[in-house]
């Protein structure tokens, strides 16, 4: 004769236990925001490429043209950002922006790989964070230097020569960053997904990033990891 516990019992009575729904992750104005300017950056990495190295120059030809895309695509470049936080649309984009330049000592912990698995993260990892914070460096840097390198005229040898130093080097440091970011993206699908169609499951937010489930549906994570 076998024996069924209360918990068992209690489920077999009141049936499976259902799903949570997904979280929206990020609303359509941060994805616009993202992947147009992630084009953007697209074109100024492959037209930068086609100016600067020569066996590429080489194959693609007509440098003027290519010069003219690669400026105007970087004078565009913080559009979609300034436009993304402007009126009532923004708010998303501005509260995430507020995550993104707030650290708390799990993030700190986080980057200690031997403490890593104790970290309870927000809604971006540390390395999200630093990534978006270089990058927003960069792109303030890229126009303003490549100003000075488009109408040289306006500044003086010394300042020229400057800014297309840090132009050339905080390039390979965007080549870097961004490749680093989509192999990192590419190894988590779900969270590519999210920034695809906006919503992900609550699952994944409890287990990766147990503070920003908290935050958004007001249960606990670690009180359902247990339960489940």
């Amino acid at each position: 004769m076998t024996t069924t516990s209360p918990d068992a019992a209690a489920t077999a009575i009141a049936g499976p236990r259902p799903s949570e729904p997904d979280l929206v992750r990020f609303e359509r104005i941060e994805r616009i925001v993202h992947w147009t300017t992630a084009a953007l950056f697209g074109l100024l990495m492959l037209t930068g490429a086609a100016l600067y190295a020569g066996p590429i120059s080489t194959v693609v030809g007509r440098r003027d043209l290519v010069r003219d895309v690669h400026v105007i695509a970087g004078l565009a470049l913080p559009v979609p950002i300034v436009v993304g936080l402007l009126g009532r649309w923004g708010r998303s984009l501005r509260l995430d922006l507020g995550r993104i330049n707030r650290w708390i000592t799990d993030d700190r912990t986080w980057l200690r790989r031997r403490t890593r698995d104790r970290a309870r993260l927000g809604k971006f990892n540390p390395g999200q964070k630093l990534n978006a914070a270089f990058l927003g460096a960069a792109i303030v840097l890229m126009v303003a230097t490549g100003i000075v390198m488009k109408w040289f005229g306006a500044f003086p040898l010394s300042t020229r020569t400057g800014a297309t130093f840090v132009h050339d080097w905080v390039a390979l440091g965007i080549w870097i960053s961004i490749s680093f970011h989509v192999v990192f993206a590419l190894r988590d699908p779900d969270a590519l997904r999210s920034m695809l169609r906006g919503t992900i499951s609550a699952r994944w937010a409890r287990t990766k990033r147990p503070r920003w489930y908290e935050d958004a549906t007001g249960k606990s994570a670690d009180r359902l990891k247990t339960r489940r």
